[in-house]
């Protein structure tokens, strides 16, 4: 009697996700590991331990002894849905009360470069012995500068993801040429000639790259990070974008020639809704209610993010501003606005003068206000999540962006999608011009033009997502080609 052919299924790809534990690395770092689970990975997602307890800290139904203890785990949504989703935490080598943003440099120093690659070297190592399917891929943040040697040790697929635009992304890939031409490093003497030398990048002035590589001193610890960073991304497998390649296709076709890069975002919640999984670091006040209250596209929405701050004299000429516009308007003003040290006290006079039209918070839940029907404009710093969730809602900016890759988003809103407006046009800022941007943005002629260009790009995008669209073609090859890369190599 013959012996019956057996089969064998195979296990899925099981992939450790980690991402910068900051809120805006976070939150898309969270949507491509849902993605990734609902095409039928196993991923396991790693936050910092400081991450996890903000999280928790901030949900409104956790107990008080339930954050102590440790025992809230943030995917256990997403399980019961289906999704093989584990959660891993890690420590930084700090303690929860140690103030990360206040004492930057030196947590990146011991915690970003010297601490978190240890233990993460100790997660990885534990999982690829114990864990069942194997782990066969490993996600990290591009600024995550040790991800491609701890991959080539443990014989993982080495992905970079990163969560900005291709063209930032870009320029810090290119530092070496920008440190020959002079526009970065030693030989920077604030240079002010347009750089037209990088490839896919058509001429880009200096004052919208990232605000590190215009700085005269580069000897900082977050220079450490960039250059270490984009020295390892240059041996990874693949590179994941979160964006849309018909929206950036030169920056991404350039880096193409020389590695694997895939765009594949907007990554949003499943629905552009409230996510399976909460990403938020601090207490969400719901502001429905308010909103509910206001006519359809009445109100302008105010966000600086979720760490920048930003000058004193600044945010107060926007108050007043907002005095002078009469317009309704929703502000997320965080304590820290302008200052780690000390909270930030609005004008004299201000909220008795607002009172009934204005809304001030401390924190919101951003898609949830934006998708509104009484929001009718956004103020924004730029940063890369705002741009895309404002884009997909179809909601006019008005740009002020603050620092980092924010300088160049505002140039792709601005100046290259023709889809927000400069907040200001001339320094300092000036009361009198924020009103009137305002007012321009809220109910002006450009309000109209400015609809009917987001529209275009938000059906670019919504084409990208489609089932035979370009982000999802290209998670798709993205899958195939880990496959490939995983068969192709000879297993510890």
């Amino acid at each position: 009697m013959e012996a019956k052919e057996t089969t064998t299924t195979p296990k899925p790809l099981h992939a450790i996700v980690f991402p910068i534990p900051l809120q805006g690395h976070v939150i898309p770092a969270v949507h491509l590991a849902i993605k990734l689970a609902s095409k039928g990975f196993t991923i396991t997602f790693v936050n910092t331990q400081v991450i996890h307890h903000h999280i928790t800290k901030s949900l409104p139904s956790t107990s008080q002894n339930d954050i102590d203890n440790n025992v809230v785990d943030i995917f256990a949504g997403a399980r019961e849905v289906g999704m093989d989703i584990r959660y891993r935490t890690v420590s930084d080598g700090f303690p929860l009360s140690f103030d990360r943003l206040l004492n930057h440099e030196r947590y990146l120093l011991e915690g970003h470069m010297g601490y978190l690659p240890v233990q993460m070297d100790k997660l990885v190592g534990h999982l690829v012995e114990s864990a069942d399917p194997p782990v066969s891929v490993l996600i990290a943040d591009t600024f995550h500068d040790w991800q491609t040697t701890l991959a080539k040790k443990y014989d993982l697929v080495s992905v970079s993801f990163w969560t900005e635009p291709a063209l930032v992304f870009s320029l810090y890939y290119h530092l070496d040429l920008l440190k020959i031409n002079g526009h970065y490093g030693a030989s920077h003497n604030n240079r002010e000639d347009i750089v037209a030398y990088i490839p896919g990048i058509k001429a880009i002035e200096p004052n919208d790259m990232p605000c590190y590589i215009g700085e005269l001193d580069v000897s900082t610890n977050m220079h450490r990070v960039l250059n270490n960073a984009f020295e390892s991304v240059k041996r990874a497998d693949i590179i994941l974008c979160n964006t849309v390649h018909e929206l950036e296709f030169e920056p991404i076709s350039a880096i193409q020639e020389k590695q694997p890069m895939f765009a594949i975002g907007p990554l949003f919640p499943s629905g552009f809704t409230n996510s399976l999984v909460p990403t938020s670091i601090k207490p969400e006040l719901d502001c429905t209610e308010w909103l509910n209250s206001k006519l359809p596209k009445s109100v302008l929405y105010i966000s600086f993010g979720s760490f920048v701050p930003c000058g004193k004299e600044e945010i107060d000429e926007i108050a007043h501003g907002l005095v002078l516009s009469k317009v309704n308007f929703i502000w997320v003003l965080r304590p820290d606005a302008t200052s780690y040290e000390e909270p930030y006290v609005l004008p004299n006079g201000f909220e008795n003068e607002v009172k009934g039209r204005g809304l001030i918070v401390t924190w919101t839940n951003q898609i949830q206000v934006i998708s509104h029907f009484a929001i009718g404009g956004f103020l924004t710093h730029c940063g890369w999540n705002s741009v895309l969730e404002s884009v997909w809602h179809g909601v006019p900016m008005l740009c002020f962006p603050l620092k980092t890759d924010q300088l160049t988003n505002r140039k792709l809103l601005v100046d290259d999608w023709r889809i927000g407006v400069n907040l200001c046009d001339k320094k300092p800022l000036d009361k009198f011009e924020v009103a009137e941007k305002i007012n321009n943005l809220m109910c002006g002629k450009s309000s109209d033009e400015l609809r009917v260009k987001i529209t275009k790009v938000k059906e670019i995008i919504k084409n990208s997502l489609a089932q035979d669209g370009s982000s999802e073609k290209n998670l798709c090859q993205f899958i195939r080609d880990v496959k490939t890369k995983i068969s192709g190599r000879p297993r510890m």
